[in-house]
């Protein structure tokens, strides 16, 4: 029997691994999880991902995209009229606002990485390439600190289960900003 040519294969399984996660947590995603999910043969899986952290990599990968698209559809970063405290205060709430399921899956695939040094690299991606342009609005140490505030206040809403509130943000972020 021929092999069948399915371009979309890779991104499928990615996608079903994401589904996964948001369904039954990491716990849950196993290639023959994520292979169930997609509709392929479990060997589709481990040829595209030959360990679970190769596939895990790619989800978390693609799930940090959500926050970077909400990043560069604001685009004011670089505009410095522009309050910088308010937009990312802004930046945040319009994030949890959104899918929070999708919100959810991001940080368990991001906090996955404690446990899994694969994950790291990707998972510190996220915070460079939110503090390079915050950089440009103040210093590499403040746009750090930034995100690191940033990031504890999701946690601290996705934790609690409270509601965010965007005036704290606001206040917070600009107490570190020069």
């Amino acid at each position: 029997m021929p092999r069948r040519y399915d371009p979309e294969r890779r991104q499928r399984i990615i996608d079903a691994a994401i589904r996964v996660v948001g369904e039954k947590g990491i716990a849950g995603l196993s290639h023959r999880s994520a292979a169930a999910e997609a509709d392929v043969p479990l060997g589709s899986t481990t040829y595209h991902f030959k360990t679970l952290d190769e596939l895990m990599v790619a989800a978390l990968r693609q799930a940090n995209e959500g926050f970077a698209k909400v990043v560069a559809a604001r685009g004011a970063f670089q505009d410095p009229a522009v309050d910088l405290a308010g937009e990312l205060a802004g930046l945040l709430g319009e994030w949890l606002a959104g899918d929070r399921v999708g919100v959810e899956l991001e940080y368990e695939l991001y906090l996955a990485a404690l446990r899994r040094p694969a994950l790291r690299p990707v998972a510190a991606e996220w915070c460079q390439e939110l503090a390079g342009p915050l950089a440009e609005r103040t210093d590499p140490v403040t746009a750090r600190a930034l995100v690191a505030l940033m990031d504890g206040i999701c946690l601290q809403v996705l934790l609690t289960g409270g509601e965010y509130d965007a005036g704290y943000a606001r206040e917070t972020l600009a107490r570190l900003i020069p």
